[in-house]
């Protein structure tokens, strides 16, 4: 925790996109990229049962001595900390919250972040990858580590999914309060069209 009014969380995952922490998490700001060391991110199902939210694997790290994990910490309040646990499913044993040290920009920072429980490995949608590459992007991730993200299989589902429902109306908005900035369509045109690209 970083005091008692507010905590770090190190995102890797869907969390990574703005629009996405703050659907549930509106306090959230960011604060830094950051590289968790030895650690590698992966992609799965608790137990095996596939995400009803995703309809694929999700992510999650696992120790992997040599590898390392970019991702985005964001400063939230307290208040907001109950609803990042249910969004992991923690009181259902899907994800264990843990306190991990980061590097940025040559010091280190304590962060909230989870890590799935009996994960099974499982590929991703291609809507829930192309959130996690919106992020990685909207945050500067390095390139690099954009290269493995756009590199990973996913299992192809076209079906719908709710929280993209809700994503795409966010950035609407988000496009109706920039509307003399033409680029900004653009996260709308490749959520719609990433799972059509898989090769």
């Amino acid at each position: 925790m970083e005091n008692n009014r507010t905590f770090l969380y190190f995102a890797y995952g869907s969390n990574l996109l703005k629009e996405r922490l703050r659907l549930k998490n509106p306090s959230a700001t960011v604060l830094c990229v950051a590289r968790l060391k030895d650690y590698k991110l992966v992609f799965g199902n608790h137990k095996g049962l596939t995400s009803d939210r995703w309809h694929g694997g999700v992510a999650t790290i696992e120790h992997s001595p040599g590898d390392e994990v970019w991702g985005v910490v964001w400063r939230l309040s307290t208040s907001d900390l109950e609803s990042l646990d249910n969004q992991e499913n923690v009181t259902l044993g899907a994800y264990s919250p843990v306190e991990l040290s980061v590097k940025t920009k040559g010091q280190e920072l304590s962060c909230r972040t989870y890590i799935m429980n009996s994960c099974v490995y499982a590929p991703p949608s291609p809507q829930y990858l192309q959130v996690i590459m919106m992020g990685a992007q909207q945050n500067g991730l390095p390139m690099e580590y954009q290269d493995k993200l756009r590199a990973v299989r996913t299992n192809m589902y076209e079906g719908p999914l709710p929280v993209m429902t809700e994503l795409e109306q966010v950035l609407r908005r988000a496009r109706g309060a920039a509307c003399s900035a033409p680029e900004s369509a653009e996260p709308l045109q490749v959520l719609g069209t990433f799972c059509r690209n898989q090769q």
